[in-house]
């Protein structure tokens, strides 16, 4: 085991399922049946200690390991080496790819382990958790098998390794290559060494056919990629939903209790991801994005949509301590369900109109938005004109007290103003005039309800004179132009107040645990986009530079991180921070004029 738990993390997937793969290869988070299931891999949350949750292949003496990931692809490849000039490599993977006409993507974690030098010895240690922390009941199965019976579905280990010398962890020695699939519970069909081969062929060749249609800036290519993997890894692709990260309960920083499950799709998070994605070509996981949302909209029949939902659509998500799990570094407590489901949060709706209005123009579409999607979206645009201008607990989600939001009511704004350009697309003239003429009423309460004459700034709500980072995405909703003196107003009174460094607060207000203690690194990259836009280019590009040396070996980001000493905290892989480095490269990077 590690001493020190840490986010330098690998990713692997198939958008079914995930794990999160540590510096030493050992698998230390993953949930099944989905992302937001019971957690098969829990030992990022098991303490410093755990015993249990973990999958590993460790190299007898081994004194090196080095990670890398196929080459555009999720796969990850990890090669030990020990002192004698043994080596092996390990290849970790989900399988996913085109089969009879579908996709594959089961819930499976497939392991090989190839022997490479000299005369290696390995142990294979399988210690899963089922019902949040507790043991499972495994079973022999068979010569070449072990099977898992968790609560609520039975998987089974099959491979061409020693199965009883993986089952009581004795170390063996590796002299061909080995093969590991834990799947379902079922008899796997043909020669297991041959077919995963195929799996890690076929796995590879549609990941890579997927980043070669992608539209990529010049510089920072290898940056955009592997955010762009990782946010369709983020997506459960059997309804589209996007969550927000792939882990519970990391904290935001040390001993700070702010401990949440973002394992769901929150309407704000999903609206950027599809909107970076988009700038890339990805229309993918839009179109499977924009599904979830019809089903999302029509399940709310007109009235209140929450600021998240299930990757099924579930409305209710109580949230619950784990006592099992101690926690991240033994930071508790484990949560699973997030309260702020049942949350107010008015911006969602303008989110919804945001994401939703692209499929009117956008003729690369599978399916292109009519008049009947319009309709079911001006239900939508009715409640962001019902509730501009009343409270709600805005998109930091506090849980004890609730205010009208700039940055809400900034979004009401845009789900009006976006109606509109969508009705002039449909040659709607009436239904035109009516959402253009409410956009300019919301614009004119918003100019004359939070601008600060005095401080010469936009407050975070109307009734206060408050910091905060959103009120930088006036501008990406062009609710200003870069150029506004309100704008560069309070873009300078909000570095003033909130930056630290090269990071950026959210705000520096008490909130429900007191004073925010680490940067949230979204809003840093908000700061970037700022400054660029405002002629500020020099500084811009330093500070990306900046953000992007603090990312993981895996080239990602977490939530949060420390003003003060860079170290990651939050949940892993955040979607929000790979957004911001999506759109900060496409932003800054040279055209690709600059070599033709």
């Amino acid at each position: 085991m590690s001493p020190t738990t840490t986010l330098d993390l690998w990713p692997i997937g198939n958008c079914q399922v995930s794990a999160l793969v540590d510096r030493g290869g050992r698998f230390v988070w993953g949930c099944v049946p989905r992302v937001d299931g019971d957690p098969l891999f829990s030992s990022l949350l098991g303490g410093d200690a755990a015993d249990s949750g973990y999958w590993s292949v460790a190299l007898e003496d081994s004194i090196a390991v080095e990670q890398e990931y196929i080459r555009n692809t999720p796969i990850l490849v990890t090669r030990h080496r020990d002192s004698q000039g043994g080596a092996i490599e390990v290849i970790d993977f989900c399988p996913r790819f085109q089969r009879e006409g579908r996709t594959y993507r089961p819930v499976a974690f497939a392991r090989i382990i190839r022997p490479i030098a000299g005369s290696p010895r390995v142990k294979v240690a399988l210690r899963p958790t089922c019902g949040w922390g507790g043991g499972c009941r495994e079973q022999i199965g068979g010569s070449n098998h072990l099977r898992l019976l968790l609560d609520t579905l039975a998987l089974r280990l099959t491979t061409t390794a020693p199965i009883a010398m993986v089952q009581e962890e004795r170390a063996f020695r590796v002299e061909r290559p080995l093969h590991f699939f834990l799947g379902p519970d079922e008899s796997f069909q043909g020669d297991l060494a041959s077919s995963v081969d195929l799996m890690l062929y076929r796995t590879t060749q549609e990941w890579q056919a997927w980043v070669r249609g992608l539209a990529v800036p010049l510089e920072w290519q290898d940056v955009v990629i592997r955010c762009a993997i990782t946010l369709k890894l983020c997506q459960h692709e059997e309804t589209g939903a996007i969550v927000a990260a792939l882990t519970t309960s990391v904290p935001e920083h040390a001993g700070s209790q702010r401990n949440w499950d973002y394992r769901f799709c929150w309407i704000r998070d999903a609206y950027y991801t599809v909107q970076a994605l988009n700038r890339l070509g990805a229309l993918d996981v839009l179109e499977g994005y924009l599904g979830y949302l019809r089903n999302i909209v029509d399940a709310a029949r007109g009235g209140h949509i929450q600021p998240l939902y299930g990757v099924l659509g579930e409305a209710h998500l109580p949230e619950r301590i784990v006592e099992a799990l101690p926690g991240y570094r033994g930071m508790g407590p484990v949560r699973a369900g997030n309260q702020a489901a049942e949350q107010i949060q008015h911006d969602a709706y303008g989110q919804i109109v945001l994401c939703s209005v692209h499929s009117f123009f956008d003729q690369r579409l599978f399916r292109i938005a009519g008049v009947e999607d319009f309709e079911s979206l001006e239900r939508v645009g009715e409640r962001a004109w019902a509730n501009y201008d009343q409270p709600d607990a805005g998109l930091w989600e506090l849980r004890t007290r609730q205010s009208v939001h700039t940055y809400s009511s900034a979004m009401c704004w845009a789900a009006c103003d976006r109606l509109a350009n969508a009705a002039e697309r449909l040659a709607l003239p009436d239904r035109q005039r009516l959402w253009a003429d409410r956009a300019e009423i919301i614009r004119a309460r918003i100019e004359e309800a939070a601008w600060r004459e005095g401080t010469r700034r936009m407050s975070a709500t109307f009734g206060g004179d408050d910091l905060d980072a959103s009120v930088l995405q006036l501008l990406e909703l062009r609710f200003f132009n870069a150029d506004d003196p309100r704008f560069i107003d309070t873009l300078t009174a909000i570095e003033k107040g909130l930056r630290r460094g090269s990071t950026m607060l959210r705000y520096d207000t008490e909130d429900d645990f007191g004073l925010p203690e680490t940067a949230f690194n979204f809003c840093t990259f908000w700061l970037i986009e700022a400054l660029f836009l405002t002629g500020r280019s020099d500084e811009a590009r330093a500070l990306f530079e900046e953000m992007l040396s603090r990312r993981t070996a895996a080239g990602l980001l977490s939530e949060d991180i420390d003003p003060a000493s860079g170290e990651l905290w939050g949940n892993y892989p955040q979607t929000y921070s790979l957004v911001g480095m999506i759109n900060c490269a496409a932003m800054l990077s040279k055209p690709w004029s600059h070599i033709r």
